[in-house]
């Protein structure tokens, strides 16, 4: 399966998306950001923004304050909602499957394009909201040797809060119960790659 070319928002519609993302945040979810001092200068560098995923506004969220073009990996039924779909699409997201094969393997030759392209790929690695508990489900390795084979740094971000949002097993958003981000120090990828997707998995987990 050929792998599709990454799109990217405008400039303008990205600057007009985050800043409303911002200010909803403010407004509905009293959003505070912590750790900002460790995101990279605008246009430095690609690198990859690797968060714990806890309701449907998380790449909202951890996006508003970032300034450099943005690639999502995101699930792939989430292209088929009706408004939706082609909303993400157009905003810089492409699918990713979590059941392998074909359809997998394009979603990673189209997350290491975004990342040549200089973008920020944002990745969820537990590959699914959490329950309302809060508690990190088992991570995947897809960020670990995308990060590997790109030679490209994580931003590990950690979500507090979301999970009183709109967690999985809650059907509806909550508003007005306050959400916390935290942006940690960058963690480079091995360059031994004996188990490294194995080591970089664990340590991005023990940050977040």
């Amino acid at each position: 399966m050929p792998d599709r070319a990454p799109q990217y928002a405008p400039r303008l519609i990205h600057y007009a998306a985050t800043g409303t993302a911002w200010l909803l945040s403010k407004l509905l979810w009293r959003i505070s950001y912590r750790g900002k001092e460790n995101i990279p200068p605008k246009d430095a560098f690609a690198y990859i923004m690797a968060s714990n995923h806890q309701a449907y506004f998380d790449p909202a969220w951890i996006a508003a304050p970032i300034r450099q073009k943005l690639s999502f990996m995101a699930f792939d039924e989430a292209f088929e909602w009706k408004f939706v779909g082609p909303m993400i699409r157009y905003l810089g997201a492409f699918p990713v499957s979590l059941e392998g094969g074909a359809k997998a393997l394009a979603s990673v030759k189209q997350a290491l394009r975004a990342l040549r392209d200089g973008a920020v790929l944002v990745i969820f690695p537990e590959g699914g909201r959490e329950l309302a508990d809060g508690k990190l489900m088992d991570f995947k390795e897809g960020v670990a040797r995308i990060a590997i084979q790109a030679k490209a740094p994580i931003l590990p971000v950690t979500i507090t809060g979301g999970n009183r949002v709109w967690p999985r097993d809650q059907g509806r958003p909550r508003f007005f119960t306050p959400v916390v981000i935290t942006y940690h120090p960058l963690i480079q990828p091995p360059e031994n790659t004996d188990g490294a997707d194995e080591r970089l998995t664990a340590e991005l987990r023990r940050a977040i």
